[in-house]
Order: structure tokens, then sequence, then C-alpha cells
């Protein structure tokens, strides 16, 4: 099954990364207010999405995007256009 992982960019220059099976879906329930991460995000839009080989490969991106912490790095991601991924 194929997956996605995703980064949002709201005005404030916040970022939001994210995974799913459906991205079409999930973009709409940020949009809708549904996921109370972004909720308070202003006008998040999505700067990057990389489809992967499983759910299970994309959530384990995410996490360590995630634990990086480091807006320089997924800056330079968002610019680079892509994650380097070893699946």
């Amino acid at each position: 099954m194929q997956a996605y992982v995703y980064i949002l960019q709201d005005k404030n220059k916040k970022f939001y990364i994210g995974s799913t099976p459906n991205l079409e879906k999930r973009l709409k329930q940020h949009a809708s207010g549904y996921t109370q991460t972004t909720r308070n995000m202003v006008n998040p839009k999505l700067v990057l999405k990389q489809e992967v080989s499983s759910l299970l490969i994309a959530r384990r991106i995410e996490n360590k995007l995630k634990r990086m912490k480091r807006k320089d790095y997924i800056e330079k991601i968002v610019a680079d256009g892509y994650i380097k991924v070893v699946e």
C-alpha cells in the first residue's frame, strides 16, 4: 500500500509533519479543523509531499523528522523538494 509523508507550513512559518495513506482526505481534515495540532495554524499550505511504499515507512520517516526538531533541516528538505529515504 502506498502512503505519503507530507509537510504543511503556515503564514507564521510553522511546520507540521504528517503521514497518511490518503493525502487528499487528510488535507481536507486539516482544512476543516478536524486535526487539533493544525487547528491553530494560520492558513497552512502543503509545501512537500513524498510517496513511499508503505504506511509503516511513512510513519518511521515522520517520527524521525519530528524527533529532530530542527527547523533549518525541515526548511532544507522543503527547498530541496524531497526527503532522502532509504527503504
